[in-house]
This record gives structure tokens, C-alpha cells and sequence, in this order.
């Protein structure tokens, strides 16, 4: 097959793709409404703040986006920055909202995002501004694609993971991507939710084994 050939089957599934997002995610704003707002007062009564968690992060061609999710944890004090997963921020996470990352639903509100354009269904996660600046050329692969809800890295247990490691996967996903590798991601993830798997759990096996065997 010629690089000609490989470009444009390659731009017809990229239109698939985004044809996809757009449908399921116009499903779940309109379906999931009850759901919405059974999440909304849940959030509301757990702690004081936000029902909304909205934080800028880096997305496709490097532009920054407002990213947002249910609010999980309490409200940080005044002047704290974003950094790495500690257990401070463990600790600010709140019953419901423990509950609402077991489940994948407090990435719920990104359907807006993907409706917006700013993400997809699955891809690579969008890092924070402050981390994107430090990444080497291979890892500004990423941003080649338009960020996701759901990455590889989802079902591998992505915050047991170093960072460059995580990265990597990212990269790997952009280089590997096809419509059957998206499908396998999302089966897999659903597979790890309901069994409330890798959301902590150590899979950098599983990962490797993984690309290699859509390689």
C-alpha cells in the first residue's frame, strides 16, 4: 500500500471516528439526564463547592482547553497549584466521589468537551500546561490527535505508573492508532470498570503485551 493510500484510509477513519464521538456523545447528553442530575445533587451533598471540576489542559496541536468533571474531591485551599498524584489529594477525596472514579462517571461532563471538538472518546489523556512544556519531541506525538476521555493507559492502572511511562503509552497509541485499536481499548476498559479493576492495580505487562500484540 502506498504512503498516499495509508494517508487517506487513514484521514476516512480519523472522519469515522469523529463521526462516533459526536453520536455516542450526543446519546449520553440527551439519555443520560436523569443520570446528570442524580450525579449533580450527589456531588452537590458531598461536600461544599463546585459541582463542576474544571481545570485547563493541552489538547490537539498543542492548544490549551477547559477540561471538565464531576468534582470528586473537596475544593483545595486557596493558592495550592496542580501536581502529581500525592496522598494529600487521596485524602480530599470525598465517599461519592470515590464512588464516581471506580465508575469512569466523573469523566461523565466530557461529553461536552468531545461535542466541543477539544476531545474524543478514546486517545491520549491531555496533560497540564505545566507538564506539556516539558515534553520531548516523541512525546509531542500526542498532540497529534485530539485527547481522550479513555486512553491506554486507563486499564493499565495509570496513576501506579510513572509519569514517562504513561507518556510513552500515549505516544504508543498515536503511532499504533486505528478504528480496531479504539474498539479494543473500550472493550477493555469496560471489562476493568465493572470488575473495578487497573484503576490503582500495577499493568505495565498487560500494556506492553497489549501494543505488541496490535503491532
Amino acid at each position: 500500500m502506498s504512503s498516499e493510500t495509508e494517508a487517506t484510509l487513514r484521514r476516512l477513519q480519523l472522519g469515522i471516528k469523529r463521526l462516533i464521538d459526536i453520536i455516542v456523545s450526543l446519546a449520553l447528553l440527551i439519555l443520560g439526564v436523569p443520570l446528570w442530575v442524580a450525579l449533580a445533587i450527589l456531588v452537590n451533598l458531598s461536600s461544599p463547592g463546585p459541582i463542576l471540576f474544571v481545570q485547563e489542559r493541552v489538547g490537539k496541536d498543542g492548544k490549551p482547553f477547559r477540561l471538565y468533571k464531576f468534582r470528586s474531591m473537596t475544593v483545595a485551599p486557596p493558592g495550592s497549584q496542580p501536581a502529581g498524584w500525592s496522598e494529600a489529594e487521596e485524602a480530599r477525596i470525598t465517599r461519592v466521589g470515590r464512588f464516581l472514579r471506580d465508575y469512569g462517571l466523573d469523566e461523565l461532563p466530557q461529553v461536552l468537551n468531545i461535542l466541543k471538538g477539544d476531545m474524543s472518546i478514546i486517545g491520549p489523556r491531555p496533560p497540564l500546561p505545566s507538564r506539556a512544556k516539558h515534553y520531548t519531541e516523541r512525546q509531542r506525538k500526542v498532540f497529534q490527535m485530539r485527547p481522550g476521555v479513555i486512553c491506554l493507559a486507563a486499564f493499565q492502572g495509570r496513576r501506579s505508573i510513572p509519569m514517562e511511562e504513561r507518556v510513552e503509552l500515549h505516544v504508543q497509541y498515536v503511532e499504533k492508532w486505528s478504528l480496531w485499536l479504539d474498539l479494543k481499548i473500550i472493550a477493555l476498559t469496560v471489562w476493568k470498570i465493572l470488575k473495578r479493576e487497573g484503576i490503582s492495580q500495577p499493568g505495565q505487562a498487560t500494556a506492553q503485551e497489549f501494543m505488541g500484540s496490535h503491532s
